[in-house]
């Protein structure tokens, strides 16, 4: 039996592509997360216990059905043990085969997945932060802090030490407002 197996990520928030993917390949059944949180997989685990010996799985990339090199291990090994077989259709990996993969190509494949996996979870953390109002990057100084730096560089009565001393301003950052 062909299995799919969908969780929403970054470019396909709605599982659309991924459910259009499952009819090309003529899928059986379909297991689709409800949300794409990596903690609470229902789905998965619904879908490994009911996984037959021959049945297919098949996603749309590795970082779909795992969120870590060490999930995707264990994944592939329970699917091992049933003998069952993975079809990650973007990475072209397909167990069922029985062909070889050159070194290579496994190297890539894992690289991918490890990046696709990072990216995954930093984008998530940004945007957990930025609902709790917090933002990315260096805090802004306060204006009147820049100000004063500004006005007592331009009397050139005040070095570049005394200048941060008092304003808490650096150099790097004087010259970059300086800039603008």
């Amino acid at each position: 039996m062909r299995i799919g197996y969908a969780r929403a990520i970054e470019e396909d928030l709605d599982c659309q592509k991924q459910r259009a993917l499952f009819e090309e390949f003529g899928c059986e059944a379909i297991y689709i997360e409800s949300h794409s949180s990596p903690k609470l997989r229902d789905e998965l685990d619904n879908m490994l216990a009911n996984v037959e010996p021959g049945d297919r799985i098949i996603v749309m990339k590795l970082h779909v059905l795992a969120d870590s090199t060490r999930h995707l291990t264990e994944l592939v090994e329970t699917l091992e043990e049933k003998t069952a077989f993975l079809h990650a259709v973007e990475e072209q990996i397909d167990t069922a085969k029985g062909t070889s993969f050159s070194f290579l190509e496994i190297t890539k494949a894992i690289a991918d997945f490890q990046s696709d996996s990072i990216s995954a979870k930093t984008k998530a953390g940004l945007t957990e932060a930025k609902q709790k109002g917090m933002h990315a990057g260096r805090p802004r100084k306060p204006d009147a802090n820049v100000k004063k730096a500004i006005e007592m560089y331009k009397s050139k009565s005040y070095s570049l030490a005394e200048i941060k001393e008092q304003t808490g301003i650096s150099k790097s950052t004087l010259y970059r407002y300086l800039e603008n």
